[in-house]
């Protein structure tokens, strides 16, 4: 797991980013607008706890987590990217920088 440990932390920030902009879309004044924001968000957030699980035990199915996991931050960076606000920002950000973790994990 040690060896993994920096991979391990970008999926964690960017499970974190995934639900707090999760949080505050479900604040906003048009929330029709952000339900896809939502639940994307909610979804990449998903994924990047069970890749952090996989790969923390040396499953065997680590990369196919990690792949899932890829395409998951990638359309949630999408999303988020077509909001302005700060929290849809700082999500697509970390979404970014997931998709590269993982893609450089999987090699």
């Amino acid at each position: 797991m040690r060896e993994h440990q920096d991979f391990i932390q970008k999926l964690a920030d960017c499970a974190a980013a995934c639900e707090y902009c999760s949080d505050q879309c479900l604040t906003s004044d048009d929330i029709a607008k952000m339900v896809s924001c939502i639940r994307t968000d909610q979804d990449c957030a998903d994924s990047c706890h069970v890749a952090i699980n996989f790969v923390a035990r040396g499953s065997r199915d680590a990369q196919e987590a990690v792949r899932f996991c890829r395409d998951l931050c990638k359309k949630c960076g999408d999303e988020c990217e077509k909001h302005d606000m700060d929290h849809c920002q700082a999500c697509a950000k970390a979404c970014r920088a997931c998709e590269e973790a993982c893609n450089q994990f999987l090699g």
